[in-house]
């Protein structure tokens, strides 16, 4: 399958958005890929970070989503678009899958909210989605990062791939990255390494193109090894051909919980 992992910069308004994503889905689209994948809460930002976000209501939501699934549609590409969610009960972070023929398949809300997150409203349920033939779940950010469950609960329900959308780093200033999972660099790239290797499946995860970027957009194989990725703070969509035997699933089909029962 070839995927396309989108790495835009944070976007200052909603056309401005929508417009990168057509280009950006029609790049891929052109380099053979069936599915891409864009950040965590690209439309419209991820809050509490260092830059404003514009205007986003519940018709600035709809709007947005007719807007991907016409994307998709026209370039007959899956988008997994982060699109935030306005609920009764408060905003959530969130990805929206679209197929190729521009219809919804599904949301997957970010349910293990960061601790600076908590003015968002955390989503409940897990699921499994499939394009082409292709099986696959969605951990968003810390989940990922810090709840490897969210990536197992996929990988035991045939999962070939987990996406992984992300916003980690900052604009203003930060931890300038020059080499991809240096020992000395924030521990995030060595959790990607860990999340394919524990469950033996393809570990797809995509940043923003920020200016002190404290992660890279990063294809890691079932092996656990660097496969592909973006330069630090560079935009654009990392398109690549990955091989679906390799995720065998193996050690995630292993997981028995039932051994798991506490004993006195």
């Amino acid at each position: 399958m070839i995927i396309g992992l989108a790495s835009p910069r944070v976007a200052g308004s909603l056309d401005g958005a929508l417009t990168k994503m057509a280009t950006l889905v029609a790049d891929a689209a052109r380099r053979g890929a069936e599915i891409v994948c864009f950040p965590e809460a690209y439309i419209p930002g991820l809050r509490g970070q260092d830059f404003e976000i514009y205007p986003f209501e519940k018709s600035d939501e709809k709007r947005a989503r007719a807007a991907v699934r016409d994307i998709a549609r026209t370039h007959s590409v899956a988008v997994i678009a982060g699109i935030e969610q306005i609920t009764d009960a408060g905003r959530q972070i969130a990805a929206c899958v679209v197929d190729g023929n521009g219809e919804v398949l599904g949301w997957q809300t970010k349910n293990q909210l960061d601790p600076s997150e908590d003015f968002y409203v955390p989503g409940a349920g897990r699921r499994i989605f499939e394009v082409n033939g292709t099986r696959f779940g969605i951990a968003i950010c810390h989940e990922g990062w810090r709840y490897p469950e969210t990536v197992r609960w996929a990988s035991v329900r045939g999962a070939k791939i987990v996406f992984h959308p992300q916003h980690t780093g900052a604009r203003a200033g930060g931890v300038l990255l020059t080499e991809w999972g240096s020992p000395a660099a924030p521990y995030y790239e060595k959790a990607m390494l860990m999340r394919s290797i524990e469950n033996t499946i393809w570990f797809a995860s995509v940043n923003y193109a920020l200016e002190y970027q404290e992660s890279a957009t990063t294809i890691v194989s079932p092996e656990g090894e660097l496969f592909a990725h973006l330069p630090y703070g560079e935009e654009g969509v990392l398109v690549a051909d990955i091989d679906l035997d390799r995720a065998t699933g193996l050690l995630a089909s292993r997981f028995a919980p039932e051994r798991y029962a506490e004993t006195l």
